[in-house]
């Protein structure tokens, strides 16, 4: 049986890394006010845990973006498809991934999309062409890396 997953990104401020690679993939930065608003009814989390974002509350520790056309469970917010979660973590990064995010843009698109993550806050780290690929080597906001191929 195949197993349901997301992506988890440790950093050190998950709602702008939210942010940028939800602008970087097309993805919507998911609404977890509703579940927020049930956790705060409950007594089970202060205002310590939450901020308000846009009129609406959303984790101070979490963020996450998901697939804009995958399904969203009504009750939390929370994306039941293709999604990446940003979760606060209290050391910063100190060596390259092991694991990293590839962007398909394709030949011809390429040298654009990099230009467009320049503008969101994204650093080109390398230029590579070896066996038998040809990508951009980035870095989001926080240092992580990332191709555009």
């Amino acid at each position: 049986m195949a197993l349901a997953w997301k992506l988890v990104v440790d950093c050190a401020e998950p709602i702008a890394l939210a942010r940028f690679w939800a602008d970087a993939l097309g993805y919507e930065i998911e609404d977890n006010s509703a579940l927020i608003d049930q956790l705060v009814a409950a007594g089970r989390v202060g205002p310590e845990a939450y901020v308000e974002i846009d009129g609406r509350r959303a984790f101070r520790e979490l963020a996450a973006i998901r697939h804009p056309e995958d399904p969203v469970q009504p009750v939390s917010g929370i994306g039941l498809g293709r999604r990446l979660l940003f979760q606060a973590v209290p050391e910063p990064k100190q060596v390259k991934n092991r694991l990293h995010i590839d962007l398909h843009a394709g030949p011809e698109a390429r040298q654009a999309t990099v230009q467009r993550l320049v503008g969101l806050g994204a650093t080109v780290l390398r230029e590579v062409a070896e066996r038998g690929s040809v990508h951009t080597t980035m870095a989001d906001p926080e240092g992580n890396e990332f191709d555009v191929q």
